[in-house]
């Protein structure tokens, strides 16, 4: 019976609250952009866009977003500890993102460290949120393992509005915001407040969030100003053995030989982060245009853990600057850009005995200089029905390490430099079908928390991980636009690939795996059908699937030979389905059904976690009266009630691999909108 319910829905769910009594403007929340490299259709990326007061899921509503698309997967180990993998790329992120870049409005969150904070941003915080599937050195500096491009709230008329929603484990959710608009000028304000006190023991989290953004433009200018804030904290329950998963999923880490429990030290994460930055854009006649972005950002960070207690200050600060030339002639045109981009920090790392959740003796305390910058430039020649792409940067990096609590004083310093990371694409046009062919580079060094990991001991001996990607797309639009259809196949060699170890108290640290060959396809299909007469609106049905054929080429490490083994954190296949069906009187339900293959778990391939299937439904009602949208709704996720782990602890010793995620839970919610007209 389970069966035939998942085929019945294999659907979407992405809409956006109604402008008009007879009419709802849905949202496709996986769809080609140009956003990324300027030149539409000649990249794999993917677009998950905000549903204006109406938050797809309580549990968490930006995880569910994200795991719509193929090929990519977000996590979440306990509420607000997030991790991203893009093709594979969370084998280098025991917690938090790496090997990711993330861009909020042009602002890097990533820091120059290569460390992102993506737990400080809130379901409002952005418009719609670009993701690009590979290597994109060739615009956006080193990485392998994908870039994200954070669009802000984007209004254009003066209004507002304000959500609540509750739900199973004592969730409390706040969304408001509001806009004003006058002439030239726009400016946008909001806020969101997060709590819950978890599935898990020691899970609760609490999150304050606000941000503020503002336009003007007169004649061929436009300066726009940003601010985001947010304040966390989570508490971190770690991860169980099986035996312990087994028998009680809810129980934080207990107390294992010289190792206390997470409970015993109250293991949290207290996060303050704070980013400021200004973007002027400037046309200089028809052909020429520049954007530049300046910031300053600061992280605060308490990691009170199992092992010991981590404070860390990182203030950074940087710029971007590209030069556009955009020209056509008859059925010619000529896309270039050309630009460099730089990062600094300074961060001090304090680690601390750990007694009863508090600081005691000092550990280690570390100074850390870390400078980063990347100079780039890539054409598109575009001819009939042909497009040509062709890109490269120069990327150099250096991380300075000063280690204060030992004596005499000594300074390491690491350097990253003379990568090239070129980027090919061919894009044909036959009718109603697009095929696009890519090769591209990747070069990533190694973050500040790989080189200085939780164990506090530096590693010298890791190197940057690089490899050649290489891509083929088809695309084809049928019935009038009404269905989209795209398929991918991939192929990434990665050499001197960065993988994650654990120790018995649960630290992390990291070696090069030799090479990775991951193969991979990656399917979406989307139908939207509008109903300009009888009961039904719109229907929207959606599905993505994708297969990851990831294996380790050759890997030797401390006497063991894992050659052939498949590369452990990454399901072999993943499916999504999604459902949106709106009746003109306001009626409307969301369905999301997520399944996921077993999963290995260690590079010995000596321990999964078994697949499992995830179906949520939602019913709401909304309605426009006059310029106030409202909108109720009631929903539940995980309706069968699986008891599965999201976000596994990969290579842990002692087998502690496992953080469960909820049973079945529910939620209620209710949303005004005021817009102006």
């Amino acid at each position: 019976m389970r069966y035939l319910i998942l085929f019945f829905f294999l659907l979407n769910t992405q809409v956006i609250a109604a402008q008009e009594t007879d009419s709802v403007k849905t949202i496709d929340p996986v769809t080609v952009t140009v956003r990324a490299f300027q030149q539409k259709e000649d990249i794999t990326t993917a677009v998950v866009r905000r549903v204006e007061y109406a938050v797809p899921s309580s549990k968490s509503a930006l995880v569910t977003a994200m795991n719509t698309i193929a090929g990519v997967r977000m996590e979440e180990r306990s509420p607000g500890s997030y991790r991203i993998n893009i093709r594979g790329s969370s084998l280098r992120s025991p917690f938090g993102v790496r090997n990711v870049k993330v861009y909020w409005g042009g602002i890097p969150l990533t820091d120059p460290g290569g460390n992102t904070y993506f737990n400080q941003l809130a379901f409002n915080n952005f418009n719609a949120i670009t993701i690009f599937k590979g290597p994109a050195s060739s615009m956006y500096g080193a990485g392998t393992g994908g870039l994200i491009l954070i669009d802000p709230p984007a209004a254009t008329k003066s209004g507002g509005g304000v959500e609540y929603f509750t739900g199973t484990y004592n969730a409390h959710h706040l969304l408001a915001e509001g806009t004003l608009t006058k002439d030239n000028y726009i400016n946008t304000v909001t806020y969101a407040h997060d709590q819950s006190d978890g599935y898990r023991a020691q899970s609760a989290m609490q999150r304050n969030n606000f941000s503020w953004n503002t336009r003007m433009k007169w004649k061929n200018q436009e300066l726009i100003a940003s601010v985001l804030f947010s304040d966390l904290y989570y508490q971190t329950p770690g991860a169980l053995t099986l035996q312990e998963y087994q028998q009680n999923p809810q129980a934080a880490r207990p107390k294992a030989g010289a190792f206390p429990g997470a409970e015993q030290i109250n293991a949290a994460i207290w996060q303050k982060t704070l980013t400021a930055g200004v973007t002027h854009k400037q046309k200089f006649g028809p052909y020429w245009s520049n954007t530049t972005t300046g910031y300053g950002a600061y992280a605060l960070v308490k990691n009170s853990a199992v092992r010991n207690f981590e404070q860390r200050k990182e203030p950074h600060f940087g710029g971007r600057t590209v030069f556009d030339f955009d020209r056509k002639w008859g059925s010619t045109g000529l896309q270039w850009s050309t630009g460099l981009e730089a990062q600094q920090g300074y961060s001090t790392i304090r680690v601390s005995d750990n007694r009863n959740g508090r600081p005691d003796t000092l550990q280690t305390d570390d100074d850390v200089t870390i400078s980063t910058y990347s100079i780039f430039t890539q054409g598109i020649l575009s001819w009939k029905s042909w497009s040509y792409t062709a890109g490269v940067s120069l990327n150099r990096s250096r991380l300075q390490f000063t280690r204060l609590n030992a004596y005499p004083v000594t300074e390491q310093v690491f350097r990253y430099n003379n990568e090239v990371a070129p980027r090919f694409t061919v894009l044909k046009k036959f009718g109603p079908v697009d095929l696009l062919g890519t090769v591209s580079r990747g070069f990533s060094p190694p973050t500040v928390a790989e080189v200085l990991p939780s164990t506090t001991i530096i590693n010298p001996d890791l190197k940057a991980e690089h490899g050649w990607n290489y891509e083929l797309t088809a695309r084809k639009s049928l019935w009038k636009g009404q269905l989209h259809l795209e398929a991918t196949g991939f192929y990434f060699n990665l050499s001197q690939a960065l993988v994650q170890r654990r120790d018995s108290s649960g630290a992390d640290y990291f070696t090069n795996a030799g090479n990775i060959r991951q193969k991979g396809a990656e399917l979406y299909a989307n139908y939207i059908h509008f109903f300009p007469t009888g009961l039904l609106n719109y229907l929207n049905i959606t599905a993505n699937y994708a297969h990851s054929h990831f294996k380790y080429s050759d890997f030797m490490k401390t006497g063991q030979d894992y050659s052939g083994k498949w590369v452990p954190g990454v399901p072999m296949n993943t499916l999504n389905t999604q459902l949106g069906l709106a009746l003109k009187p306001g009626i409307y339900t969301d369905v999301n059904y997520y399944t996921a293959a077993a999963i290995f778990l260690n590079d010995a391939n000596a321990a999964q976690a078994p697949a499992y299937h995830l179906l949520g439904i939602k019913l709401g009602y909304r309605k426009p009266v006059k310029a106030v949208d409202i909108n109720v709704y009631a929903g539940v996720d995980n309706l069968f009630n699986e008891t599965y782990s999201l976000g596994n602890d990969i290579n842990a010793a002692g087998g502690r691999y496992y953080n469960a995620a909820p049973l079945r839970n529910y939620y209620l919610g209710a949303a005004i909108g005021l817009r102006r007209h």
